[in-house]
């Protein structure tokens, strides 16, 4: 989809309600050289993801990001920037899914933490072995944030503002 074309309507004609995308976050996060990644079992198929999930009632983006970090990952982590904001329509199951993702520094490590259900394991990916394992991606968010970040883009995290 370009940015010109307009998303399928969320229900059956007439409906009044507003449509709402899934707000997910990412954490991209680097250290030695590779990639902080996760193998994560969708509908009986492992694919490959950045620690990411969805955002909670009354919760940053930012925070979100640390959260899900830890929870798929035992990785504490501190973000450091804003990579960017990605829109991806499923084509399996036609949902929105609007992904905020930060970069983020690896702090301390909890190998003992229980992980998220559905997360089979944390792994670290070299770009390459990333780009090479790209039919195991569970989005084409995956591989663009990745790049993104590789290619250096990175937005003050005051660009994500939280009006408490």
């Amino acid at each position: 989809m370009n940015t010109t074309e307009k998303a399928p309507p969320a229900g059956p004609a007439g409906e009044s309600e507003v449509y709402l995308p899934d707000v997910t976050v990412a954490a991209l996060v680097l250290d030695a050289g590779r990639l902080l990644l996760v193998e994560e079992d969708v509908r009986g198929e492992v694919v490959i993801n950045q620690p990411a999930g969805h955002l909670e009632p009354e919760e940053s983006l930012a925070d979100a990001m640390v959260r899900e970090c830890l929870e798929e990952t035992g990785w504490s982590v501190e973000p450091t920037g804003l990579v960017g904001i990605y829109q991806w329509i499923d084509p399996h199951t036609r949902r929105q899914y609007l992904r905020v993702a930060f970069s983020a520094r690896p702090m301390d490590h909890d190998p003992g933490a229980p992980l998220d259900a559905g997360i089979v394991r944390a792994l670290w990916l070299t770009p390459e072995e990333l780009r090479r394992c790209s039919d195991r991606h569970r989005s084409p968010l995956v591989m663009r944030a990745a790049q993104d970040f590789l290619d250096g883009r990175s937005f003050p995290l005051s660009a994500a503002n939280w009006l408490a």
